[in-house]
C-alpha cells in the first residue's frame, strides 16, 4: 500500500509519520516552497494543554490531547512536560475562580507557591492554578524534527506541488490541507489567530503562563534565547495576511500586564494564520472515496494531531470507525 499525504503542516507530518512507522510507503505533497510557511502550524503556540482547554472546549479536546502528549514525548526530545501556570490580577480573581470551575487536573497556588515555580513573577500575583501534567514544545523545531524523522524512514516531502484530482486518481489520500479543503468540506470556516514573538532577557519563564486578562486572555510561552511567543487572538475571519492595530495593542498590553519588563521587549516577529474549524470547533475525519480528510483542528493543531493521526491510520489500514471524530451528530460522538 502507498499513501499520499497532502499538506506538510503538523497534521500532515504526524499522519505521514504514523503511517510510515507502520511500514506503509508514504509520500507528502506540499504546495508551499518550504517547510512551515505559510501554514498556521508555523505560528502556533505549541502548548499541550488539554485540561486548560476545558475552560471553553468540549471534553473531547482534553481526551484527545491527553492521548497526544506521550506521542510527542516519544518522538520529539524538545517536548517539555512541566506544567501550565494560570494567573490573574486581584481585580480579575473572579475569572480565575470561573476558570477553575470549568477545568480540572490542577493545583491551586498561593503567592509563595507561584514564586517557587516562576521566580520572576514573585509578588505579582496572589493566587494561581498549576496544571502540572501539561506540556509545551517549539512548533518550528517540532516540525523540523518530524520532517527529519520522516526522511530517516525514506519519506520524501515534495515541495511546490499543487495536488490535482488527476494526479491522485486511484490512490489512498490523507488530505490535511486545512481551509484549502473547503471546496469539499463546505462547512469549514476560518478563525484567524495573531501572535507576537518578543525577545526579552530580563524575564525568565520555565513554562507557559496564561494570564486571564479582561479583554484578551493570552498565553506567554518561553522559547530559547530569551524569546517569548505571545498569543493569540481568535477572530472569525479568512483574512490571514495582517494583524490589526487593536490586536497588536491588546497582545502587548496583556504581556505588559504579566510583567512590566515586557514594555522594553524587542518585537522580533508578527505572525498571523487562519485555522480551519467546524461549527462546534471539534475535529473531524471525513472519508470521500479514497480520500480521508483530517481537518477542523481549530486552535489545537499540535495538541490534537497525534491522536487524529493514529485514528486516520486505523481507518485507512484496518477499516476502523471512531464516532467521536467521524460521527456527524452530538449523539453519535457521545457513543465513543
Amino acid at each position: 500500500m502507498r499513501v499520499t499525504v497532502i499538506g506538510a503542516g503538523v497534521a500532515g507530518l504526524t499522519c505521514a509519520l504514523e503511517f510510515a512507522e507502520r511500514g506503509v510507503a508514504v509520500e507528502i505533497l506540499e504546495r508551499s516552497a518550504q517547510l512551515g510557511a505559510p501554514g498556521c502550524s508555523w505560528f502556533a503556540g505549541g502548548m499541550l494543554a488539554p485540561w486548560c482547554e476545558l475552560e471553553s472546549c468540549d471534553p473531547l479536546i482534553a481526551r484527545l490531547g491527553a492521548e497526544s502528549i506521550p506521542w510527542w514525548q516519544e518522538r520529539f526530545a524538545g517536548t517539555l512536560v512541566n506544567g501550565t501556570l494560570v494567573v490573574a490580577h486581584g481585580r480579575d480573581a473572579a475569572d480565575l475562580t470561573q476558570f477553575a470551575g470549568r477545568t480540572g487536573h490542577f493545583e491551586p497556588l498561593e503567592s509563595e507557591d507561584l514564586a517557587a515555580l516562576e521566580p520572576d513573577l514573585a509578588g505579582r500575583f496572589s493566587q494561581g492554578l498549576y496544571f502540572r501534567d501539561e506540556g509545551h514544545l517549539d512548533p518550528r523545531a517540532a516540525l523540523a524534527a518530524l520532517a527529519a524523522r520522516l526522511g530517516e524512514l525514506g519519506v520524501a516531502i515534495r515541495f511546490g506541488v499543487e495536488a490535482s484530482a488527476t494526479m491522485l486518481a486511484g490512490r489512498p489520500v490523507i488530505d490535511c490541507t486545512g481551509l484549502a479543503a473547503r471546496r469539499q468540506l463546505t462547512d469549514l470556516r476560518g478563525v484567524k489567530g495573531e501572535m507576537l514573538l518578543l525577545r526579552l532577557h530580563e524575564v525568565s519563564l520555565c513554562r507557559p503562563v496564561r494570564l486571564l486578562h479582561p479583554r484578551v486572555p493570552v498565553y506567554v510561552v518561553p522559547r530559547p534565547d530569551g524569546l517569548f511567543m505571545v498569543g493569540a487572538t481568535m477572530i472569525e475571519s479568512d483574512e490571514g495576511t495582517r494583524i490589526s492595530a487593536r490586536s497588536m495593542l491588546e497582545l502587548l498590553s496583556a504581556a505588559y500586564a504579566l510583567h512590566p519588563a515586557f514594555g522594553e521587549a524587542e518585537i522580533v516577529e508578527i505572525g498571523t494564520g487562519v485555522r480551519a474549524a467546524f461549527a462546534d470547533n471539534l475535529p473531524r475525519l471525513r472519508r470521500h472515496g479514497e480520500t480521508l480528510y483530517v481537518n477542523g483542528l481549530y486552535r489545537h493543531g499540535f495538541l490534537l494531531a497525534p491522536a487524529l493521526a493514529r485514528r486516520a491510520a486505523e481507518v485507512m489500514l484496518n477499516g476502523s470507525h471512531f464516532p467521536e471524530v467521524m460521527g456527524e451528530t452530538p449523539r453519535q460522538r457521545r457513543l465513543a
